[in-house]
């Protein structure tokens, strides 16, 4: 099986013109950030990929981590520490010593969108290298979907029609006879202070992925 170094991201991507005016703007205004595609991370070899949407402005995009320094990532992380998945409950920055266990976090689109919405034609543009790490999934991997456009990415990235598996939190669908793919609402800052996705509900998600990986 390959792994996911087999289709790296490229710092000097500028397939999407809009997201790399975006990013050359962001960067005058704050130098010091990543501004750049945000790899993935964690264990390479992990039984759970968890694909996000894209990198947060003051979170991932200034960071180089996955849902890290923004609010996004304040749940996801505890969860994944309380379920055994991290070394530690808070990911504070690319270099410190944090370790993802057998669970590696991605997103759709691998860099900073305006006003963090991206386009479809955005979504297709970054949606080979999501591809690349679904395939390299061992066969009844999980893997978890954090919001609609994440679980339709995952859907595009398999060739699967999106009418064919529709999104509906903690609903658990069976793809290519290989992965399962579950869903979630986004750990986003709306959803959790609005209440829609409350950490007892997520943590809810997380009691199934534990499950569906026990039963393999």
């Amino acid at each position: 099986m390959p792994t996911v170094h087999s289709l790296t991201y490229r710092e000097n991507c500028r397939r999407c013109p809009r997201i790399a005016k975006n990013l050359a703007f962001r960067k005058t205004l704050h130098p010091e950030y990543h501004c750049k595609p945000v790899a993935a991370f964690g264990d390479p070899d992990a039984q759970l990929l968890i694909v996000g949407l894209a990198p947060g402005l003051h979170g991932a995009n200034a960071t180089g981590r996955p849902f890290t320094g923004d609010h996004a990532g304040i749940l996801l992380y505890q969860t994944l520490h309380k379920f055994g998945f991290s070394t530690h409950p808070v990911s504070e920055h690319a270099g410190d010593r944090l370790r993802l266990k057998n669970c590696r976090i991605t997103n759709a689109v691998k860099c900073l969108p305006p006003a963090n919405k991206p386009t479809v034609g955005e979504i297709k543009n970054c949606n080979a290298y999501l591809r690349n790490e679904l395939l390299a999934l061992q066969p009844d991997s999980v893997v978890l979907a954090l919001g609609r456009i994440a679980h339709d990415a995952v859907l595009r990235a398999l060739g699967m029609k999106l009418s064919h598996c529709s999104f509906a939190h903690g609903k658990l669908y069976r793809i290519e006879n290989r992965l399962r793919l579950l869903d979630s609402y986004h750990c986003s800052r709306y959803n959790t202070q609005t209440g829609r996705l409350t950490r007892k509900q997520f943590e809810a998600v997380f009691s199934k992925v534990v499950a569906q990986m026990s039963d393999h």
